[in-house]
């Protein structure tokens, strides 16, 4: 039968079912002992290292390389935020740092990985029933790979944020080291629990608690106060205008929201009945209560300017807005380099549909909204725009509240890593004492001086006229 598979029988009675795992659960070895047994090929102080060979991109030849297939008017966009300072460069090289980890020690452990774990791409945004959720909050990079890479790119992030916010190297590093210790801590908690809870663990309200991130709270409030304000109404109110008939358009704001002409608006438009497809049925009758009314275009982020990023006006018939955003959705920068790292290359037939999915399996609550499309034969993710999102600037913490946000980010990730790997085997490699805390702590302050290398050469290049850049944009 399609449905089962052999293997051992369930409760004395019933065939293995394809999809589920054995029973008796205890048979063979112990996820937990075969991740301790990766210890004697992967040392954990191993991942301390950071060797740069000869064959190394440059930094500028890097941004260059990342800048193919983007629209080539906003190229200096992207390098004059990049030039910004040296954490806004590692935001947008995750290409040239997944070249760098490839060629460090990996477990072989799978999860499904953010690819672009960052501390900035942690962030609040809004649940389904109006309340309030913090996790990662970006997954434009993310496949299937190295556990250790999101991990160590967070770590790095997390010291040249605190460089920049003016901290001293011992805090830089501390918030690096608390980071790797609150993901081992978690990963250890989780897979202690029963599955279930495992899954649903560590709520929101808990977070603060459980990572001891108290003094992180009066900022997780003024945070959260924003981002409640922070919806497709207020947008819509500041970015469009009335028209006859009593709809509404977006009016130009160049260069980060202009209008498109009527034929690219209408290819916008018209991809919506695909990405309509891509949603679970239940979804359809609220969307139908909507009207398209209008296209633009507008710029976003840091590592995705460049990419084709269009927002779509709906209008309820009560003229209330709700605002989606169509991006263009590239293949993640990690891919090429995850053979090297003895991974698999994964089989993508639609990068919207991997972004979408890598989103939904990391988060514990995911946008309602979340689909993809094609336009004009370029895959696009689709999601809502504004949807009370808000996020802490890492770079504008306090020397004592970085270690604090290194800690729930490193507890968020764990979490994240833990809906597609088995907690029980990290939890298994990672152990009980801070070895591994200690080796990529050590790992993110070399990859935090090179970063800085890289971000020299680049505002180097800018300044001789070799690479164009367009500042305060």
């Amino acid at each position: 039968m399609d449905e089962v598979e052999a293997g051992p029988v369930t409760g004395g009675r019933l065939p293995r079912v394809r999809g589920f795992a054995a029973w008796p659960a205890g048979a063979g070895a112990s996820p937990k002992e075969e991740g301790k047994a990766l210890r004697r090929r992967v040392p954990r102080r191993a991942h301390a290292g950071l060797d740069l060979d000869a064959s190394r991109p440059d930094a500028v030849s890097a941004v260059e390389e990342s800048g193919r297939g983007r629209l080539p008017e906003l190229t200096p966009i992207r390098v004059g935020r990049m030039a910004a300072t040296p954490f806004a460069f590692l935001r947008g090289s995750a290409g040239l740092m997944a070249y760098d980890l490839a060629r460090t020690p990996v477990t072989g452990i799978r999860a499904q990985i953010c690819g672009d774990a960052h501390a900035a791409n942690f962030g609040l945004y809004g649940d389904a029933r109006g309340g309030l959720v913090i996790d990662l909050n970006d997954f434009d990079e993310t496949v299937p790979g190295p556990w250790e890479w999101d991990l160590k790119r967070l770590a790095a992030s997390l010291v040249l944020a605190a460089r920049e916010a003016g901290a001293d190297e011992d805090t830089c590093r501390a918030a690096a080291y608390d980071a790797v210790g609150a993901y081992r801590r978690t990963m250890r908690l989780l897979a202690r629990l029963p599955v279930l809870d495992a899954w649903n663990a560590i709520a929101d309200e808990e977070l603060v608690s459980h990572t001891d991130a108290h003094d992180l709270v009066g900022t997780l409030e003024r945070v959260s106060e924003k981002a409640r304000a922070n919806t497709s109404g207020r947008f819509a109110a500041k970015s469009t205008e009335p028209t006859e008939g009593g709809g509404r358009r977006f009016v130009d704001a160049p260069p980060v929201l202009r209008r498109v002409p009527d034929e690219e608006a209408a290819a916008v438009a018209l991809s919506l009945e695909e990405y309509v497809g891509t949603l679970p049925e239940d979804r359809l009758p609220l969307l139908a209560r909507y009207a398209v009314h209008d296209v633009a275009f507008r710029v976003v982020g840091t590592g995705s300017v460049g990419t084709r990023s269009y927002v779509v006006l709906l209008l309820d018939h009560r003229g209330e807005p709700l605002v989606l955003q169509v991006k263009e959705a590239r293949p993640s920068a990690l891919v090429p380099h995850l053979a090297t790292a003895g991974f698999d290359v994964p089989s993508v037939g639609h990068e919207g549909r991997r972004v979408v999915l890598g989103q939904q399996t990391m988060q514990v609550v995911s946008d309602t909204l979340l689909g993809w499309t094609t336009v004009d034969g370029r895959p696009f993710q689709v999601r809502q725009f504004r949807n009370r999102k808000g996020s802490v600037d890492p770079a504008a913490l306090a020397a004592d509240q970085i270690d604090d946000y290194g800690r729930m980010t490193g507890a968020l990730l764990a979490r994240a890593h833990a809906h597609s790997a088995d907690p029980r085997l990290i939890a298994g490699y990672c152990g009980k004492n801070d070895e591994l805390d200690e080796a990529v702590a050590a790992f993110a302050v070399a990859c935090a001086d090179r970063t800085e290398a890289d971000h020299a050469d680049l505002v180097k290049a800018v300044r001789e006229g070799r690479i164009a850049a367009e500042a305060g944009v």
